[in-house]
């Protein structure tokens, strides 16, 4: 079951993360994204941290999106503090990615792929 919104608690400049909470039915799970996977998420580096709070309002729907997928595919023990750090970003990147290709961008890759090993077999091999 997908949790649900709550509350801001704010940016953590001790812990560089961005702490909230959401629900789960009645009980509330608390959450945090690091401000690295934060600046991952938005395409940028560096941001200040008396600007995170309206960089998570602007990506708040994928943060809790995430949060929320974290807490769904682990045990769900009570007191549990969902993190988000930018390894479950760079792994929404890729599962995002269409990986059957489409038009001529699909028949350059695999005819490069084809050009690759054509070149790397031996010539004895290619008879």
């Amino acid at each position: 079951m997908p949790l649900t919104r709550d509350r801001i608690i704010g940016h953590d400049n001790d812990r560089l993360a961005f702490r909230f909470t959401m629900l789960n039915d009645a009980d509330t799970v608390e959450c945090q994204i690091s401000d690295a996977a934060m600046d991952e998420l938005g395409g940028v580096k560096g941001t200040e941290s008396m600007a995170r709070q309206a960089q998570f309002l602007s990506l708040r729907d994928t943060v809790e999106s995430i949060a929320s997928d974290i807490f769904d595919k682990g045990p769900c023990v009570k007191g549990q503090i969902v993190r988000i750090f930018t390894k479950h970003i760079q792994k929404l990147s890729v599962s995002s990615v269409d990986p059957i290709g489409t038009g001529s961008e699909a028949d350059a890759d695999q005819a490069a792929s084809l050009r690759i090993i054509a070149e790397t077999r031996p010539a004895s091999a290619a008879q």
